[in-house]
């Protein structure tokens, strides 16, 4: 009975194919999912690194369109951003490689599907969460977490059986995907320094970006990014291209800390232009066409959906629940919005849209209106101040009461 195996390349899933061969007497497929970040020299590379380790066979599945309709979407829509920062760029992908991995182990008859997470960090709860929920007769081994190994005895493995390991060529950990890239470094391990510019792998450093800004404009359909500059694009191509445009400005460097999901605080680097990009200009668009109750509850759902995604609950029911208001808040969400890059930053110019609640027509604010007059108004602000007169009064009463209630101070012997 063959094993699955979620195949990155890097050291740890390397290690998993002749530890999963030896040990259990079966073969390993190696499934490497692509979720954006890879070039067709990666994708070469990787199946060679799999055949070279003795893999029996080997699947490249591409998840990005999944990724974009399941995961993307709704971090627009919600405006999601972690801390109020981090754009999630990995836990959703980890998702979409789990339900690959488990459906590759479906179609060729495996029971049995394994992950080379550690037992330290999110991935390996995501990983087992996902798959033990969409294949829920699978075995799930992670064998770097049950056997507790570090590095150098991942290396020593593989180099007594006579398999090649790449020496680092960096210092830093680097994640590629769709939505953005995150890096890990020595300067990740505290919450103390930034990241030097030479960690940033692929925008350019915002002192280096044109001296010319460049303003473009998105087109946003029910809530989703249609095109760019009038040129209609799927939502992945529309993602690469901004993340290629945004790069070239510097748009999307930050650093973020946050709690992981064992409870622990971590910090890590990322870049992801093409999220700074659409996040600013659909919540802007947004405010435009939007009531002020409907942002305010959906920051809310939004923060909690982004809490849940990042922490593998992609399956907990109230997801659907939280998918679903999103979708209706996304009716009116249409029109196109002008952003400027330039040396780092993503500003919104301009939005126009045919269902915008900003109506010159009705009133100019501080001026004249066609919906009320001066008497309203100051009607209006009598009544809005009664809650907090009653609330002061009730205090002062209070306070007034408790001072006449007090013992006199007796006199000093």
């Amino acid at each position: 009975m063959p094993i699955v195996l979620a195949f990155s390349g890097g050291l740890d899933t390397s290690f998993c194919v002749p530890y999963l061969q030896e040990t259990y007497d079966a073969p390993v497929h190696t499934v490497t999912v692509d979720t954006g970040g890879l070039t067709d020299s990666d994708r070469t590379a990787v199946e060679a690194r799999a055949r070279d380790l003795g893999a029996d066979a080997h699947h490249l599945v591409d998840g990005r369109a999944q990724l974009y309709d399941d995961h993307l979407s709704y971090l627009i829509t919600g405006n999601v951003l972690k801390g109020g920062v981090y754009p999630l760029c990995v836990g959703p992908e980890r998702i979409v490689q789990a339900r690959a991995v488990a459906t590759v182990a479906q179609e060729i008859g495996a029971e049995t599907v394994a992950h080379g997470s550690t037992g330290a960090g999110n991935d390996q709860v995501r990983f087992d969460v996902a798959l033990r929920l969409v294949g829920d007769a699978l075995d799930v081994l992670a064998p770097i977490r049950r056997l507790g190994l570090t590095r150098g005895e991942s290396t020593a493995f593989l180099e007594e059986r006579g398999f090649s390991v790449p020496t680092d060529t960096t210092d830093y950990s680097i994640n590629r995907g769709l939505w953005g890239t995150t890096i890990g470094g020595q300067e990740t391990l505290t919450a103390t320094q930034p990241l030097p510019e030479q960690a940033y792998p692929d925008t350019t450093p915002p002192t280096d970006a044109p001296d010319t800004p460049q303003t473009l404009t998105v087109t946003f359909e029910e809530g989703l990014p249609v095109a760019i500059d009038g040129t209609p694009l799927s939502g992945v191509d529309l993602v690469e291209a901004l993340t290629e445009i945004g790069g070239a400005h510097g748009v999307g460097r930050d650093i973020h800390v946050g709690d992981t999901i064992l409870g622990i605080k971590g910090r890590i680097g990322f870049e992801a232009p093409a999220a700074e990009i659409l996040i600013a200009a659909h919540r802007e668009l947004e405010k435009v066409v939007l009531s002020e109750e409907q942002q305010i509850r959906k920051q809310a759902l939004g923060d909690v959906y982004g809490r849940l995604l990042h922490e593998g609950q992609y399956f907990d029911p109230v997801m659907r629940d939280i998918e679903a208001f999103l979708d209706h808040s996304q009716d009116v969400v249409s029109g196109t919005v002008a952003v400027k890059l330039f040396k780092g930053t993503a500003q919104v110019q301009g939005v126009d849209s045919p269902h915008s609640m900003f109506d010159a027509g009705t009133a100019t604010y501080g001026e004249e209106n066609a919906l009320w007059d001066g008497r309203d108004a100051e009607g209006y602000t009598t009544l809005a101040a009664v809650s907090s007169r009653l609330a002061k009064k009730a205090r002062t009463d209070a306070s007034t009461t408790a001072s006449e209630d007090a013992p006199a101070p007796s006199a000093s012997p």
